[in-house]
Parts: C-alpha cells; structure tokens; sequence
C-alpha cells in the first residue's frame, strides 16, 4: 500500500507528543498534565488509524473495479480493521 504524505505528517507529530510527554515525565509534571496530552495522542492515532483503513480501502476498491472483481471483501477487512483498532 502506497501510504500518504498526511498519514506520515500526523505520526510526525505524534511522535513529537509523546517526545513532550516523556519530557513532562521526567519533569515530575502534573498527572492531569500527563494524561491530558496522552489522551490527545491517543486520539490522533485513532484519527490516523482511520484515515489509514480509509485509504487502504479507497486503493483497494478502486483496483478492484479496474479488474472487475466485487470489492465486498475489502469492504468487509476494512470494517474489521476498523473495530480492531478500538
């Protein structure tokens, strides 16, 4: 799968957030502080996980189409990805 130059910014900054956590740790920060920023992160790597399925799927129907083939399946792994990711 040919993955976006979006998907690879949104882990960037993910990355970069937990950095920032990691950092507020080891400053002996505040709990809500800390909890506060990882569950943003935890939400933008859900965000991400989506728009990875949806692409995934868009691909993958789209070649399914130019062969012909049903894209029923791919309907279906996608869903199942995306329930797994929860």
């Amino acid at each position: 799968m040919d993955y976006s130059k979006q998907i690879t910014n949104r882990l960037n900054r993910v990355d970069g957030q937990l950095q920032g956590v990691i950092r507020m740790i080891e400053g002996a920060r505040e709990c809500n502080d800390v909890v506060t920023q990882l569950s943003a992160i935890k939400g933008a790597l859900d965000r991400t996980i989506g728009l990875i399925v949806s692409e995934n799927l868009e691909q993958c129907v789209r070649t399914s189409m130019a062969e012909g083939n049903a894209s029923d399946e791919h309907v279906k792994q996608a869903v199942k990805l995306l329930m797994k990711s929860r």
